[in-house]
């Protein structure tokens, strides 16, 4: 089992890393999220999991323990691959994956991308009490970066639209602070953050 790559990134892509580890390079799967944190050219080292299928093997890389802890959680469910692993990872952080878990929020986990209702409610009810010892430190009311739970699932569902996560973020904190005294809904933030990330 490969546990670990450290090396030099020589290539990368939104989706994919390639590591030369002693002039041999090997590519692993990853987040969004993990892409971005790495840089070409800089020595790296990314948390593995080799997916061992009957027709592939298939490496994932991950840029922290806590994040492939979070991939093996999500692809226990069934219904959930590595590939559908990595979108929710990509278009929603640990913390607020956790968040939803630990509220029992199924609404927030169906506007991540390759989640129906069916499988949402899965992984609140498998993941409830496994995801609690990765939940150290969640506050109920806020996510992480200090968002609270009505931006983050803003967030997200742009997210699952196509929006880069840092462009989500801008476009849903200039709506709220074109009208910061509004009580916000997810669902009209959601509409406020669309047409300010359209302007």
């Amino acid at each position: 089992m490969i546990a670990r790559l450290q090396g030099t990134l020589i290539e990368k892509s939104t989706n994919e890393v390639v590591v030369d580890c002693n002039g041999v390079g090997y590519v692993a799967s990853v987040s969004v999220a993990t892409s971005e944190v790495m840089q070409l050219g800089e020595k790296v080292s990314v948390y593995t999991y080799l997916a061992v299928r009957e027709d592939a093997l298939q490496l994932f890389g991950f840029a922290t323990k806590e994040e492939r802890d979070m991939f093996l959680l999500l692809t226990s469910i069934s219904g959930i691959g590595g590939k559908i692993a990595l979108g929710l990872l990509s278009a929603a952080s640990i913390k607020e994956l956790q968040q939803a878990i630990v509220e029992k929020n199924a609404t927030f986990l169906q506007r991540l991308p390759g989640i129906g209702k069916k499988t949402a409610e899965r992984i609140v009810l498998e993941l409830q009490d496994k995801v609690q010892t990765l939940a150290i430190g969640v506050d109920k009311a806020q996510v992480s970066g200090g968002m609270s739970f009505v931006q983050s699932e803003a967030v997200a569902a742009l997210s699952a639209l196509g929006y880069q996560r840092a462009a989500a973020e801008k476009a849903v904190k200039n709506a709220m602070q074109e009208q910061p005294s509004l009580q916000w809904t997810a669902e009209s933030l959601i509409r406020a953050a669309l047409k300010n990330a359209a302007k």
